[in-house]
């Protein structure tokens, strides 16, 4: 369809959505979240949504992945993604809906996508009439460890449910409600998760002399890892080295015989990443050898999430029609985030080409209530993914429903 054609049958399509009934589902999701490679509560909730909207559907891909596939035509073949998982964050955010798991939180908004992708499957279906080709509807486990999309290719998503000629991915984000921001190009960064162990020689905390202390040199590994960005990588390259975790010990007077640290990168280039990995490897090294360690530190890279890169001519014609649909000054590109996702796997080293934008959910009340004049102020006071604080304005379920109906629509055939 043209944008233009395809706004207006996504706004016939979602006029009447059930929304009480999507809140209902949503609020059911973030009470009830599961952590990455258990969703098997949310995988069910999704699959029930799509077998009684007309889907071919299929639990257990990839572990917990769920797939739709909805047949109708001639046609290209569409695919919807949304992640499931949920985060190890214990909820703060008071709500009558809160997380009744203990330590484990909805603090991304997965449960919103995946409330999202089951509104516009189901619209989509009940609209068959207006288009033609073939709906893929993708519940994705384990995007926040990185292994969800690979598993669901491994596991055949393509050779037994179709290969797409184009994808489409949404994430919520801060921002006050009713914004959609599109990049057509890099949108989001890579990452890369390092974990490092120092070896010491423990002993008597009364005798330090007799031992080699990790503790120390961590903690001098940790204050030296801070100059990889500010000192080793050029002014106008982004990135970001994250020290998540850092764990010894288990006594107070017991001098440990290693220490454990998590690092996260971030970059927008392979060659900024090999860079930043180069200097890990190096300042580990060095701080072992000048703390006299009885061997080099163990240095392991762990979980490893792609750029985004989103193909110009799809993500163009996305964001016409969702500024179409939601009026002027309601789309814009915000430049590349450091965030990172697993989705561009599903595109097999860019065969496949995608769309992927935001859409921000922060509360009226809240953004406005935000300390700060300027938008950067805004964005760094209002509560971000992953924090314990998350908590979306249900105003955005319906339009939400709409980006993805509207989206697909522009890529598929005119009935």
């Amino acid at each position: 369809m043209t944008p233009s054609a395809a706004a207006r049958t996504a706004l016939d399509l979602t006029a009447e959505l059930p929304v009480p009934a999507l809140e209902d589902l949503y609020r059911d999701l973030h009470r009830h979240p599961e952590l990455s490679l258990r969703e098997h509560r949310t995988a069910g909730k999704l699959a029930e949504r799509l077998a009684k909207a007309g889907f071919e559907t299929t639990e257990g891909v990839g572990g917990t992945g769920v797939v739709g596939r909805l047949a109708n035509g001639d046609g290209p073949t569409v695919l919807l993604r949304a992640d499931m998982d949920a985060l190890p964050v214990r909820e703060e955010t008071g709500l009558p809906y809160a997380s009744t798991a203990d330590g484990v939180m909805h603090a991304c908004g997965h449960d919103l996508h995946v409330t999202w992708l089951a509104g516009a499957a189901t619209a989509l279906a009940a609209g068959r009439d207006t288009w033609r080709g073939t709906l893929l509807v993708v519940g994705q486990p384990a995007e926040e460890s990185g292994q969800g999309a690979s598993r669901m290719l491994a596991d055949g998503l393509y050779d037994r449910f179709g290969r797409p000629d184009v994808l489409l991915g949404q994430h919520a984000a801060p921002g006050p409600a009713g914004l959609y921001p599109h990049s057509p190009g890099l949108i989001m960064s890579a990452a890369t998760d390092v974990d490092i162990v120092v070896h010491g020689r423990g002993g008597h905390g009364s005798r330090p002399e007799s031992t080699v202390d990790p503790v120390v040199t961590a903690a001098y590994l940790v204050t030296r890892l801070q100059t990889v960005v500010s000192r080793e990588i050029a002014a106008g390259e982004s990135a970001v080295l994250t020290v998540g975790r850092i764990e010894a010990g288990t006594r107070h007077n017991i001098i440990p015989s290693e220490a454990r640290i998590s690092l996260n990168l971030r970059s927008q280039s392979e060659a900024v990443r090999q860079r930043m990995l180069d200097a890990i490897r190096r300042i580990a090294r060095g701080e072992c050898l000048a703390a006299g360690c009885p061997r080099e530190p163990e240095i392991t890279i762990g979980n490893t999430f792609p750029v985004t890169v989103n193909d110009a001519d799809t993500d163009r014609t996305v964001a016409a029609v969702h500024q179409e649909v939601f009026g002027a000054g309601t789309v814009f590109d915000p430049g590349p985030a450091m965030g990172s996702e697993d989705f561009p796997q599903l595109a097999l080293e860019n065969a496949i080409p995608y769309s992927y934008w935001f859409v921000t959910t922060t509360p009226a009340e809240v953004w406005d209530r935000a300390p700060g004049d300027t938008l950067p102020e805004k964005f760094a006071a209002v509560p971000s993914n992953h924090s314990p604080h998350f908590a979306p304005d249900l105003s955005v379920i319906a339009p939400g429903v709409r980006t993805l109906v509207s989206g697909a629509l522009a890529l598929l055939s005119v009935a």
